[in-house]
C-alpha cells in the first residue's frame, strides 16, 4: 500500500441499525472499501446484547424499522426482542453489509492524521486502522452504568445486568431484589414476578406509564402487507402519527400542547388507579415531574405486578448492599438470592462519545464536549474532526424511533459525500459558524419544549446532561428531513 493512503475507505464503528444503515447509505454512493468493527460476536447491537425475559420494542413495530425496509412478518404491533435480531439479520443480508464486519473487535480510540488526512483507529488487540472516513455508531445505550452502592462487591449472591443475562437463569423460588424502574425494568419486572418467591423492586424515580394498546398482526393480514407493501405503508402512518403526537406535539411544543402534555399523564393517572387499589403505593409510583421529561413507556402489567402479594416496592433509597441482602436508608434489610440491576446507561459520561475521538490540534471529543457544551451540526458533524460523523450525538435524536434519526443522518450522508464527490474533494469539515448558528437555534427551540417550560426537577432524565443540555433535536421528523435534504453546501469546507 502506498504511504499516505489509507487501508480503507470507511470505518464504522458499530454493527447495529446505525451501523448498518451507513454502510447501506455508502454502498449506495458507490464505497465498497467499507470496514464495520462492533466488539461484540454479532451483528444487531442492543437487539443482539439484550435478550432478557419480556423483551420487546417499546416503539410500535411498523414505526421502528427502515421505511426503505418494511417488514410484513412483525408477529405483534410491539414484537419481541428475537424478532428485531432476526429483522438486522435480513438488512444486514439483503444489503450486503455483513461481509464488511469484523466482530469481536472492541474500539479503543480514534485520531486523525493531519499530515495523512485520515482516520487511525486503534483497537484493543493493538491493531491500528486507516480509514479516510471515521463513522460511530455506537448507540446511545452501548455503556451500561455500574451502581456505586457501598458493599455491591461483597454480595455472594448472584448478580445480573439486565444488559448481561444469563439464559440459564431461572428466577423460580428465588428471592430477587431489582434496582431501577426505567423501561427495562417495565417490561422485566413482570416476568421474574410470574415465578419468584418474594421480588423486591428498589425505585429512585417512578416513570410515567400509559396503556399499552398491543395485538397479534394476524397471519393473514402479514401476507397482504408482503404483497400489497403500501398496505403496509398506510399501517405504519397510524402508528408514526401517534408518536409525531406524543413527542412532538406534547413534548416537544409543551408551549401550546400543554393540555395534550397534561392529558397523558392523566392516562398514566387512570392506569395506576385501575391496577392498584393501595393509595400508598400509587403514591410511591407517582411520578412528581411532568410527562415527557423521563422517557416514558407503555405496560398493561407493570402497575398490576407492583400489586401483587410477592412483589414489594422500595422507595426509601439504598444504604448498602451486604453478602446476604440489601438494606435501605431506613434500616430495614431485605435477604435476597439473587440481585438484577436495570440501572440503565452513562449516557453523558460513556456513551457519548462511546470511544476516544482525537481530532486536528490534538482535540479531544468528549473533553471538549464537556467543557464547551455537548454539541454537534445537524447531530451528525463536528468543528475540528475532518471526515468525522457521529451517528448518536447531540441533537441527533428525532421523535421516539431511532430508525427516524438513522434516516435522515442518511440523507445527510448522501447530500454531503455527494457535493465532495462533485467537487472532486477528499475532506470535509463543518464550520465553526454554521455549527454555532445551528446549536442556537436548536437552544431557541428548546425553550419550547417541555424540558425548559416543564417541572422536569424530580425526572433524572438522560434526556438531560450534567449541566442540563438535552440531547433531544427539538424538531418534527418531517421538519428534520427537509434539512438534511436543503442544508447550505457553505456549512462546510471541502478540501
Amino acid at each position: 500500500m502506498p504511504m499516505g493512503v489509507p487501508e480503507y475507505d470507511v470505518v464504522v464503528v458499530g454493527a447495529g441499525f446505525g451501523g448498518m444503515g451507513a454502510a447501506i447509505q455508502l454502498k449506495k454512493m458507490g464505497y465498497d472499501n467499507i470496514l464495520i468493527v462492533d466488539r461484540e460476536d454479532d451483528l444487531g447491537g442492543t437487539w443482539h446484547v439484550n435478550h432478557y425475559p419480556g423483551l420487546a420494542v417499546d416503539i410500535p413495530s411498523p414505526t421502528y424499522s427502515y421505511w426503505f425496509e418494511p417488514n410484513p412478518n412483525w408477529s405483534r404491533l410491539y414484537a419481541p426482542g428475537p424478532e428485531l435480531k432476526l429483522y438486522a439479520d435480513h438488512v444486514a443480508d439483503k444489503y450486503d453489509v455483513r461481509r464488511h464486519m469484523r466482530f469481536n473487535t472492541p474500539v479503543e480510540g480514534a485520531r486523525w492524521d493531519e499530515d495523512g488526512q485520515f482516520w487511525q483507529v486503534a483497537l484493543s488487540s493493538g491493531e491500528t486502522l486507516t480509514a479516510r472516513f471515521l463513522i460511530t455508531a455506537t448507540g446511545y445505550l452501548s455503556q451500561p452504568r455500574k451502581p456505586d452502592i457501598p458493599g455491591i462487591e461483597d454480595f455472594e449472591g448472584r448478580v445480573v445486568h439486565s444488559m448481561d443475562w444469563d439464559d440459564d437463569y431461572s428466577p423460580a423460588g428465588e428471592r430477587i431484589g431489582l434496582i431501577g424502574t426505567g423501561a427495562t425494568a417495565v417490561q422485566l419486572i413482570p416476568e421474574l414476578a410470574k415465578q419468584a418467591a418474594a421480588l423486591t423492586v428498589y425505585q429512585r424515580t417512578p416513570i410515567h406509564v400509559v396503556p399499552k394498546i398491543d395485538f397479534p398482526i394476524p397471519v393473514g393480514l402479514r401476507r397482504l402487507f408482503a404483497r400489497i407493501p403500501l398496505l403496509q405503508r398506510a399501517f405504519r402512518f397510524t402508528t408514526d402519527i401517534n408518536l409525531e403526537v406524543m413527542m412532538i406535539l406534547s413534548v416537544l411544543n409543551f408551549k401550546n400542547f400543554r393540555q395534550l402534555n397534561t392529558f397523558a399523564s392523566y392516562l398514566s393517572q387512570a392506569l395506576r388507579f385501575v391496577s392498584i387499589r393501595d393509595k400508598d403505593l400509587r403514591a410511591k409510583l407517582t411520578p412528581s415531574y411532568e410527562f415527557g421529561c423521563k422517557r416514558p413507556t407503555y405496560s398493561n402489567s407493570y402497575y398490576r405486578t407492583l400489586a401483587k402479594p410477592n412483589v414489594a416496592l422500595q422507595t426509601a433509597g439504598i444504604e448498602r448492599v451486604e453478602k446476604d441482602g440489601i438494606v435501605a436508608c431506613d434500616g430495614t434489610k431485605v435477604q435476597i438470592d439473587t440481585l438484577v440491576l436495570c440501572t440503565g446507561f452513562d449516557l453523558w459520561e460513556a456513551n457519548i462519545p462511546a470511544i476516544e475521538v482525537i481530532g486536528r490540534d490534538a482535540r479531544n471529543l468528549g473533553k471538549w464536549w464537556r467543557d464547551n457544551g455537548f454539541q454537534a451540526y445537524q447531530g451528525v458533524t463536528v468543528p475540528a474532526f475532518p471526515n468525522f460523523l457521529s451517528l448518536a450525538g447531540p441533537y441527533a435524536s428525532s421523535g421516539l424511533s431511532y430508525f427516524n434519526t438513522m434516516e435522515y443522518q442518511m440523507r445527510h450522508m448522501d447530500r454531503l459525500f455527494g457535493e465532495l464527490h462533485r467537487r472532486n474533494a477528499t475532506t470535509f469539515e463543518v464550520t465553526d459558524e454554521a455549527n454555532a448558528a445551528f446549536r442556537d437555534r436548536m437552544a431557541v427551540a428548546l425553550e419550547n419544549t417541555v424540558f425548559r417550560l416543564g417541572d422536569c426537577a424530580g425526572s433524572r432524565s438522560y434526556y438531560f446532561s450534567p449541566s442540563g443540555e438535552t440531547l433531544v433535536r427539538p424538531a418534527s421528523t418531517n421538519q428534520t428531513n427537509r434539512e438534511n435534504d436543503t442544508f447550505a453546501f457553505t456549512d462546510y469546507t471541502f478540501d
